[in-house]
């Protein structure tokens, strides 16, 4: 369990990615979160299950 107050969103929450990240490894592309997950350079990640999610960039709207 997270030993962060509050605590980090667990790995299957929608905002998993807000979880504070405790290895980093810029070298080889990736990081570790305190929730389990691994998050690399290009925005993909692996799940705790072993399970992958695609490259997600954020998109950004023009403001009118």
């Amino acid at each position: 369990m997270c030993p962060h107050n509050p605590p980090c969103p667990p790995a299957y929450a929608p905002d998993h990615d807000a979880a504070r990240l405790v290895a980093f490894h810029p070298e080889q592309g990736w990081g570790l979160l305190c929730n389990g997950v691994v998050v690399f350079e290009d925005t993909g990640e692996l799940l705790p299950d072993g399970q992958s999610l695609l490259p997600h960039r954020a998109r950004y709207v023009q403001a009118a």
